[in-house]
């Protein structure tokens, strides 16, 4: 088992892209959190030996985003940064890797986490209208300029989403939604259950903003004149009628909606790593403990099953069972993902024909996950929704006085991760 300590942890609010967080950009969500996070734990900037932070879609303007928020943070200049990209699990990757430098000696003190601003994703033009804006802009004369004009087709002037091209899967070719709709058909799951387990995800959510357990991990961001306070993405009114009107978006005919899946989310997360025997030689209290974690690889046309795969390979490493475990914190991507996961984990014959196993990995007991809701309520935003389920899992256990947690999601491409944690 690791010790290492996982000492403090901060969240922006989430909120859906376009939305409450569309004017703020990537670097100022890390910012906030960093600097948040540096106040919260009791260290000075200096302290910090690395800070490495989760990114999916790598601002322009930030092309290492973790070094650029560093800095605006006051991290000294000497103190290096890098940013790393596992997809939905970016944030994840991002401790795991402060874990790893913390391990080699590379770094005794790491700040890592994860930020994503889905709103500022840019728009692309093609070769044909960027051939032509380069021609545009080296023109020296007027009729020179006139001429490249008269090269311009309409077509040339409808740019592509860069955000619709990342939540296509190159291999595969499936949008993730689709990929949902691969798992509900193959573990025969029905748009009425999706529907049921994406009004639960609501619930739970707003009933955790109504006894404040969110503003316990979450700072605001000033926008404007008026801070956010927290998660946008909660419906106090969500219903299944309203849940039901919703239609098939991925699919004819399929079952994945708006309404049973995660939001498109900004939002940034960031924990302390630092060795347990220096926090606890420091006198400090961590939220918890990383022991253990996986990755595993899976057809990107099932990538949603990756929790189950990374969570096998987890507990076959530490000796541990689904029965040692206390809270689950498993991303809600989709509502028939989770479900697909939960009917995999618990079925023998998936055990022995995809994980190798004699026996089934066991029950994912809803009493036991995601109980204040998850990313069908919360949204995902993708390079910091990993660092959100480790924050909010360790919180969590903390509070009902419990001992181990695991955090897992799936990630796009055809991948799963998982985290064994405890508290002190």
């Amino acid at each position: 088992m690791l010790d290492l300590a996982i000492v403090e942890g901060v969240r922006t609010p989430f909120a859906k892209a376009f939305g409450a967080l569309a004017a703020v950009s990537a670097v100022e969500l890390g910012r906030i959190a960093t600097t948040a996070l540096l106040q919260r734990a009791h260290l000075a900037p200096d302290r910090i030996d690395q800070v490495v932070y989760g990114n999916v879609a790598t601002p322009a303007d930030a092309a290492n985003v973790s070094r650029v928020i560093a800095l605006k943070a006051g991290v000294p200049q000497d103190r290096i940064a890098h940013t790393v990209n596992r997809n939905c699990a970016s944030g994840m990757e991002a401790i795991t890797t402060a874990a790893q430098l913390v391990q080699m000696g590379e770094a005794k003190t790491v700040l890592a986490g994860g930020v994503e601003s889905m709103s500022q994703v840019p728009l692309l033009y093609g070769p044909e209208a960027t051939e032509r804006f380069i021609r545009l802009s080296r023109a020296k004369s007027l009729w020179q300029r006139l001429a490249v004009l008269l090269t311009f087709r309409l077509k040339h002037f409808k740019p592509v989403p860069a955000l619709q091209l990342g939540l296509v899967d190159p291999v595969s070719g499936l949008l993730m939604g689709g990929t949902a709709e691969v798992l509900a058909e193959e573990f025969g799951v029905g748009r009425a259950e999706q529907d049921a387990y994406a009004l639960e995800s609501h619930r739970r959510a707003v009933a955790a903003q109504e006894r404040c357990i969110f503003a316990e991990e979450i700072v605001p961001v000033t926008v404007g004149k008026e801070p956010l306070m927290q998660d946008v993405g909660p419906r106090p009114d969500q219903s299944l009628a309203a849940l039901g009107k919703l239609k098939p978006f991925f699919k004819e005919g399929g079952t994945v909606t708006v309404g049973n899946s995660c939001s498109i989310t900004d939002g940034a997360a960031a924990v302390i790593v630092m060795p347990g025997e220096m926090a606890r030689a420091e006198g400090r209290t961590p939220l918890g403990y990383l022991r253990g974690y996986a990755y595993a690889g899976l057809d990107p046309r099932r990538m949603g099953l990756g929790p189950v795969f990374a969570t096998a390979k987890l507990l076959e490493r530490t000796g541990l069972t689904l029965r040692d475990i206390d809270l689950i914190e498993l991303n809600e991507a989709f509502a028939a993902q989770v479900i697909a996961c939960e009917r995999a984990a618990a079925s023998a014959e998936f055990a022995r024909k995809e994980l190798g196993r004699n026996e089934a990995l066991g029950e994912l007991d809803r009493a036991q996950l995601n109980v204040n809701g998850g990313a069908i309520a919360l949204g995902h935003p993708v390079g910091a929704t990993g660092a959100r389920l480790v924050i909010a899992l360790l919180k969590e256990l903390k509070r009902r006085g419990q001992k181990r947690g695991l955090a897992t999601l799936c990630v796009g491409g055809g991948q799963g991760a998982a985290l064994l944690l405890e508290t002190p």
